[in-house]
């Protein structure tokens, strides 16, 4: 990772799909010199400025999107835009047929340069069409949302839901690279913003202690969106998940499933509420805190890991446990988990801590522990 005070830059190494992340602030007006930095080092005839097909979603449309739209017809480039909805029902077969047609009506080829501005939702559902139309197009990331910064703009994954599950239909595509501009932050709601910041504490837990440290120390830069602080933190937590992605791009070894800690209950909370109720890394937050009370049970660790985690969430100002006005059933619950991608011969396998800064993946876990621990949680947070 090089850096300076301002500007960090995270290289992400896998052969003829690597790509560089660069992070800084106030540096969209740059996106034209980025994409031709990056398209120089494809293997095809591309020469930019070429097309570009921006998608986006309507919240984001006015705030980023129409920039990043003139920026690029202003350099030269023919560029289109694809609005979507905002929210989890765009991340479907219907959504992604649409916008199959719009690109066969703007005449897409492998030329095109598909750009997500957005965040998660618009990122997957752009990354997956860009994966599978014509047999890929040229794709480039522009997050813009804290989640979609530090997690699902780094490392391929590219999806969209079925309807009984979160991301099941999806690839691993890599981008040509990704732009991220801490200062689209500020306009983020404050709820978004702290979703982001889950992902965040997520990586210190499970790979890095003293990370976990800086940020137990900078509370309060964080909660005021301090750019150092931000740079800091999102340089980080993308080499902490680069180097996963490096050694298990394909999720092949297993090694790639430990950047799931938490997410084997956030995705059944988040099904289960109808992906209405809680979003994404407020989902995250409480899935970390049933995998530590979960390591608890099974005597991984004691309770003081998880009364850390627990502190730091709610300095944060994120939920640590299901709000009173959910009401999940556990067999409901255990159900919906089953169907998570890191099920094996339909064993349940989790993600849980050993200490801080290490986890283990486990699917050896009794179904009576998993029962004890969401049986007493879920009903301790009913009795509040």
């Amino acid at each position: 990772m090089s850096d300076s005070a301002d500007e960090f830059t995270v290289n992400v190494s896998l052969g003829s799909r690597s790509y560089e992340i660069a992070i800084a602030s106030d540096h969209m007006s740059l996106i034209s010199e980025h994409l031709q930095r990056w398209m120089k080092k494809l293997p095809t005839r591309t020469t930019p400025p070429g097309t570009a097909i921006v998608i986006t979603d309507q919240n984001v449309e006015r705030l980023q999107a129409i920039t990043v739209h003139e920026i690029l017809i202003a350099s030269g480039w023919s560029c289109h835009r694809i609005v979507l909805k905002p929210g989890e029902r765009s991340k479907s077969l219907s959504v992604a047929s649409e916008m199959y047609d719009q690109l066969i009506e703007l005449q897409a080829d492998r030329q095109t340069t598909v750009i997500a501005v957005g965040g998660g939702v618009v990122g997957d559902t752009a990354g997956f069409v860009a994966a599978t139309f014509a047999r890929g197009l040229h794709f480039v990331h522009v997050p813009t949302t804290l989640l979609a910064q530090v997690d699902s703009s780094v490392g391929g994954k590219v999806a969209i839901n079925h309807a009984q599950a979160k991301n099941m239909i999806g690839a691993f595509y890599q981008p040509l690279g990704v732009l991220i501009d801490t200062s689209v932050l500020s306009t983020l709601p404050n709820r978004e913003y702290r979703s982001g910041l889950s992902e965040v504490v997520k990586y210190g837990v499970i790979l890095d202690a003293p990370f976990f440290e800086y940020l137990e120390a900078n509370v309060d830069g964080l909660n005021h969106r301090a750019p150092d602080v931000l740079r800091n933190v999102i340089a980080r937590s993308c080499r902490l998940k680069a180097n996963v992605v490096e050694q298990d791009e394909f999720e092949q070894t297993g090694l790639r499933s430990v950047l799931n800690y938490g997410h084997t209950f956030a995705h059944a909370f988040e099904a289960l509420c109808g992906y209405k109720q809680l979003l994404h890394g407020e989902a995250v937050a409480i899935g970390m805190v049933y995998a530590s009370r979960l390591a608890e049970q099974i005597q991984l660790i004691d309770s003081s890991l998880t009364d850390r985690q627990i502190a730091l969430l709610k300095a944060l100002d994120l939920p640590t446990q299901l709000p009173t006005t959910v009401r999940l059933e556990t067999s409901d619950i255990l159900d919906r988990m089953k169907l998570d991608k890191k099920t094996l011969a339909g064993q349940l396998r989790f993600v849980l801590p050993t200490k801080l800064g290490h986890v283990e993946v486990r699917g050896d876990i009794k179904k009576t522990d998993i029962r004890t621990v969401i049986d007493n949680f879920t009903d301790a947070v009913r009795l509040a």
